[in-house]
């Protein structure tokens, strides 16, 4: 809507004596005003320009439409100027235009440079104030001398109109402390809500927005970019040179500068070796400091712990750049790809796994997801809004394809979200995110909030202290060792902790000598489960159900020449851990031992050959220490079943301990003993 003032004046003045045509279509370019000429608003009580009007210098009359522009609702932006046939030299007459004047020319398609897809807001309107130089009567000065206020859209309001371009300024002040605050680590959003507070206005009321910081950390990342990017390859070279099982890859642009690098760390290849089934390659993070593209691949150990596999910075985020860094990545990894890689809302990253990685399930982190619905939902819901989250999660959390098609009519039905056009794409995106069509899949677990928080948690460690480019790699392996350090004082403490068995049964003593405790604990609560529930034999397996229950059920498959069990809920294949529903009909079926198949190596104590390990060229102290605990604590599970075993147990130990006393103790190896403690 326009304002009264805009209302009032949509009329055309103009100077008979000075009349010229003007074409608002041209493109021809803009002369800046000369840097020693200051700004300053023409003092007068005239809030509306008309003819006459006279100001000191054109700068002047262009702060002075600027600034009744505003009030308005639209901007202006200096169209073209004219000195006057045969006379002298220098400016005669100004053009300032409505900034939607013109029309957009067309550009010339050059296929070795992108283009960028912006719509243009011009629409040839024909608004414009028209000055000229005046100087018969003493002092130069500039007069109006035409003005059309007509304008042909809509005029923005107040709260509209401070986003235009023309009016959304960073004080030199505000720059020094935008580029503080990127020091520190923290997010664009965080900077953006520490300043309202500072300032003390109203959430959005900046004169400056997101996008405005993002482009001036750009600028900023742009004026030193070519040291950072050699400084940041020499790193990764010298990195090479101390450890030649580091990996990195990179890329050049066209002019010989850094466009994309990503790294490995010769730990984190051995970890994806065993734990790189599931993944998560989270691309939801910025180098704050430098604007750049991270991503973060991600898995989960024995322990149930994060467990780092690889890192890149990306210039772009499109497909191609997608492409480059999932072929560093499966390069790293000798060409193995994941069962299964979880990863944020992104088509194009979508595509590019859908042609780089054709084996490997795709799908969307639900946590993602449900983080971005206070901004989708609650407005639009209201009180309602808790209550539509209850009804989301129950349908994520059905098993049947079916029920979930069902019930989300149902839902969208009840909460009238029809028109929805996030509720919409959620659903077009359903077989990536909603658990009836991923059970058949195996995540790790994931997919739940608590393995969530820890990789958050993770990647924040070195996310928070962002100083140089080249440094922030040295950031990530201080961040990768020390995770490594905690996860084997956890694994020590979980081995040493004692194993309370709940059921009595031998499959469960067996299991918890076999598996982490993570694993076990897991393990265990579907044992627990399993008690509760009858199972009858079928001419084609067995129903499995509560016995509460006189309907429904779990259908189970079960070949025990082969030991081979498969149930309708397809747990196994979604965790790795047996359901209650197989284990009760294992038990049922005088199984005393969970067939070796459904104990998977990756939630194993011990996830290769001992021997193997043992024989590793690590020099990592700690961690050969670690592994002979647990084979110790496995050795002592085992040897406790029979008086057999464990009189061989002792006996062979006993052996086994005055031959390694018989050996000579170096000095470095008494040190070695006591914790490791590396330089953080």
């Amino acid at each position: 809507m326009m304002s009264e003032d805009a209302g009032r004046m949509l009329v055309m003045y103009d100077d008979p004596s000075d009349q010229r045509s003007l074409s608002l279509d041209e493109t021809s370019s803009t002369e800046e005003s000369p840097d020693e000429t200051r700004l300053s608003l023409e003092t007068t009580a005239d809030s509306v320009p008309y003819i006459g009007q006279r100001f000191a210098t054109h700068d002047a009359a262009y702060e002075f439409y600027s600034e009744y522009a505003k009030r308005c609702g639209f901007s202006i932006r200096r169209h073209r100027t004219e000195g006057k046939d045969g006379v002298g030299k220098g400016l005669t007459r100004r053009y300032f235009v409505c900034h939607r004047a013109g029309n957009t020319p067309v550009k010339t398609l050059n296929d070795s440079k992108p283009q960028r897809n912006r719509k243009s807001s011009r629409c040839g309107c024909q608004a414009y104030l028209r000055i000229s130089k005046v100087t018969d009567l003493g002092p130069a000065e500039w007069r109006v001398t035409g003005f059309v206020n007509h304008h042909n859209h809509e005029l923005l309001e107040p709260n509209q109109v401070r986003f235009l371009p023309a009016y959304r300024t960073i004080s030199d002040a505000d720059k020094n402390r935008i580029l503080m605050f990127a020091k520190t680590g923290i997010s664009v959003q965080q900077m953006m809500r520490l300043m309202e507070l500072e300032k003390c206005v109203e959430p959005g009321y900046l004169p400056f927005t997101e996008k405005d910081v993002r482009n001036l950390l750009q600028s900023f990342r742009k004026s030193d970019q070519e040291d950072e990017s050699i400084d940041l390859l020499r790193m990764c070279r010298n990195n090479k040179d101390k450890d030649p099982n580091f990996k990195f890859e990179y890329t050049l642009d066209s002019n010989n500068r850094l466009d994309n690098i990503a790294w490995s760390y010769a730990s984190s290849v051995q970890s994806y070796e065993i734990y790189g089934d599931a993944v998560v390659f989270d691309t939801t993070h910025r180098l704050t400091a430098f604007d750049l593209p991270l991503g973060i691949w991600v898995g989960v150990n024995n322990y149930g712990m994060p467990c780092f596999f690889g890192c890149v910075l990306l210039r772009e985020e499109n497909s191609r750049s997608f492409s480059w860094a999932l072929k560093a990545f499966l390069g790293f990894m000798n060409g193995k790809a994941p069962q299964t890689i979880l990863t944020d809302q992104n088509m194009c990253l979508k595509e590019a796994i859908a042609i780089d990685m054709p084996s490997t399930k795709h799908a969307l982190c639900i946590w993602m997801i449900v983080a971005k619905f206070p901004s989708w939902f609650n407005a639009v819901l209201g009180d309602r809004y808790n209550e539509w989250k209850a009804e989301f999660y129950r349908l994520y959390n059905l098993e049947s394809i079916e029920d979930f098609e069902l019930g989300w009519r149902d839902m969208v039905d009840f909460f009238g979200l029809h028109t929805n056009r996030h509720i919409a794409n959620l659903f077009a995106l359903r077989t990536l995110w909603a658990l009836p069509y991923l059970r058949s899949h195996f995540f790790a677990g994931m997919t739940t909030t608590g393995h969530s928080k820890a990789i958050n948690s993770f990647i924040q460690r070195f996310l928070s202290a962002q100083t140089r480019l080249a440094q922030f790699v040295e950031q990530v392996a201080v961040a990768v060792d020390f995770k490594d350090q905690a996860a084997e004082q956890q694994t020590m403490q979980q081995n040493l902790q004692n194993i309370c068995l709940k059921t009595g049964a031998p499959m469960e003593s067996h299991a918890a000598s076999v598996l982490t405790p993570f694993a076990f604990s897991k393990l265990q609560e579907q044992l627990v489960l399993a008690a509760h529930y009858a199972s009858f034999q079928m001419d084609d397996g067995f129903l499995v159900r509560h016995h509460t229950k006189i309907e429904g059920g779990r259908k189970v498959y079960w070949v025990p020449r082969e030991g081979i069990i498969s149930c309708s809920c397809h747990q196994f294949e979604f965790s790795g851990i047996l359901c209650r529903h197989a284990l009760r009909v294992l038990s049922t079926g005088n199984c005393f031992q969970i067939p070796d198949r459904y104990l998977p190596l990756r939630w194993r104590r011990i996830s290769t050959s001992p021997a193997k390990l043992l024989q590793s060229t690590s020099s990592d102290h700690t961690e050969r220490i670690q592994l002979l605990q647990s084979m110790v604590s496995t050795l002592v599970t085992e040897s406790a079943k029979s008086k057999e075993r464990l009189d061989i147990a002792t006996e062979q130990v006993s052996i086994l301990l005055s031959h390694i006393r018989e050996q000579p103790v170096a000095s470095q190896g008494a040190r070695d003993i006591s914790p490791i403690h590396r330089n953080l």
